[in-house]
């Protein structure tokens, strides 16, 4: 049986993200941007010893979302091993990131917050939601969506149809299938 033709299996999905974690230079900078400019409120600061990196001190911080979900954030005390796993941030572009939910009232907050702190942000109409993107001091993208009044019609049709989309791609298939998308982006 290959992967195409293996059942799909139902399995108890993750109730809910518990963090995304990512290495920062400056705990912060970091503070700055994701509380007062974001509004993600800091839930917790934990200072640690890590057992992999022969016992340096690290800072791990989380801000909130309302699912009880967090961003967190790592700093290492030592300058040598903090310049062994900082990366610089990701890529800057859209097609690496992490999108959060929020309603249009809090993306156009945030947008207004971005703005009044001259951070750049992009937005996109991508048809089955509405997009803001930011980019963090350390170059991480963070994408803050706004589903359609007809998010559920969507789901439910992206739900019936996934997989045999999938394949299709995968047969070298590469017709669109995006009908809801408004806007090129």
């Amino acid at each position: 049986m290959t992967v195409n033709q293996a059942p799909r299996v139902k399995a108890a999905l993750p109730r809910r993200l518990h963090h995304n974690a990512f290495v920062v230079q400056d705990q912060e900078r970091t503070r700055a941007f994701y509380e007062d400019i974001l509004g993600l409120p800091l839930r917790a600061t934990w200072i640690e010893v890590s057992g992999n990196l022969q016992g340096e001190s690290y800072c791990h911080s989380f801000y909130g979302l309302a699912d009880g979900s967090a961003l967190a954030f790592f700093t290492f005390a030592n300058a040598d091993v903090q310049r062994s796993v900082y990366g610089g941030g990701v890529p800057k572009n859209l097609y690496h990131h992490i999108a959060l939910n929020v309603d249009s009232e809090a993306q156009s907050a945030i947008r207004a917050r971005c703005v009044a702190a001259g951070v750049k942000s992009r937005d996109i109409d991508h048809g089955y939601c509405q997009s803001l993107y930011v980019t963090d001091p350390d170059g991480l993208i963070v994408e803050f969506t706004v589903d359609p009044p007809e998010a559920d019609a969507i789901n439910a049709w992206q739900d019936r149809t996934a997989r045999q989309t999938l394949d299709a791609w995968q047969s070298g298939d590469r017709h669109p299938n995006n009908d809801w998308r408004r806007h090129a982006g």
